[in-house]
């Protein structure tokens, strides 16, 4: 592939938008093309037609997404089904419009059913049901990938879906009521370390298990999928570093990481989510890529980004 093709990344600003543009800068590609929210709104039609018809991109990423752990999924269900759907249909029916032959539509694990086997390969997909939580961004994430596969199936496009575990690191969100598991946890625990060490309330028992992938590694990812010579033959394709550990585990790396030194208090009164979520990464191994940056190199990463930043961030208000 030419460095100098047009390629288009939906969501930019973003965590994961970001973390793919500054890779795709760095390995010599120049003709980015981005909008922010204020400039297109993803969730119009007819707005976004006009974008990729007056910008012609012939590559198109799609990082935007409206995202949030278990207490925004559950206290706005409506926001991330019907956010979700608009920003994807609309991106990926225009791309097909325009010609757009090669795609990347980035997911989440939460696709799978919640009581999958593990690890989660990707044939898993629609065999059970959903984590009842975060299940209105699944189904939207779900839809998404069944819009490329149907693409593929009668026009011949190559539209791949990655599905990338917990992602975390640099911009990500550290609103305590919108934040994934992680992020949450480093905000917590710093405010509790500079509040005299005080002690630290976390949700459940904290013995689900989890994994978690550095998004400079996803982004690595993404362009090494970009890059693969010839057809890759396979349209949906888990991101992850087929590593995990339980919830208490990493609150023990951040509260290290942090220098907490206070005591961690489990509130059994709120939810789990689901038990595991251990990703099968076998298909991208075998395609000859694999993750990097270890769990605690990266907290330590993002945590030296959030104390740099922390001034500018704020709480996240839905609406």
């Amino acid at each position: 592939m030419k460095n100098s093709k047009r390629i288009y990344v939906a969501g930019h600003r973003g965590m994961v938008g970001s973390a793919i543009m500054e890779n795709l800068s760095a390995n010599g590609y120049s003709n980015l093309i981005i909008a922010s929210s204020s400039e297109l709104d993803l969730r119009d039609q007819s707005s976004v037609r006009i974008f990729m018809t007056d910008h012609k991109p012939e590559i198109v990423i799609i990082a935007a997404a409206r995202v949030g752990g278990i207490l925004a999924n559950n206290d706005y269900p409506w926001q991330f089904l019907y956010d979700n759907l608009m920003i994807e249909a609309n991106l990926i029916n225009a791309a097909h419009e325009n010609g757009v032959q090669d795609l990347i539509f980035l997911g989440s694990s939460c696709i799978y059913p919640k009581m999958a086997m593990q690890p989660l390969k990707e044939e898993y997909l629609l065999t059970g049901s959903l984590e009842p939580t975060n299940e209105w961004y699944a189904i939207a994430k779900i839809t998404g990938i069944k819009m490329c596969q149907a693409l593929n199936r009668q026009f011949a496009r190559n539209y791949i879906s990655m599905m990338p575990t917990n992602l975390y690191g640099p911009r990500d969100n550290f609103d305590l009521k919108t934040s994934h598991v992680l992020p949450a946890m480093i905000r917590k625990f710093h405010e509790a370390k500079i509040n005299g060490h005080t002690p630290v309330s976390l949700w459940g028992s904290g013995s689900p298990k989890r994994e978690f992938l550095h998004v400079e590694d996803l982004a690595e990812s993404v362009r090494f999928v970009l890059e693969f010579p010839g057809s890759l033959d396979y349209d949906l394709i888990n991101a992850g570093t087929g590593i995990d550990q339980t919830i208490k585990e990493l609150a023990k790396t951040v509260q290290r990481v942090t220098a907490h030194e206070g005591d961690i208090i489990w509130d059994a009164t709120k939810p789990d989510g689901t038990p595991r979520k251990l990703m099968d990464v076998s298909l991208l191994k075998k395609l000859g890529w694999s993750a990097s940056i270890e769990l605690e190199e990266g907290i330590q990463q993002t945590y030296k980004w959030f104390l740099n930043n922390i001034d500018d961030i704020k709480q996240v208000e839905i609406k």
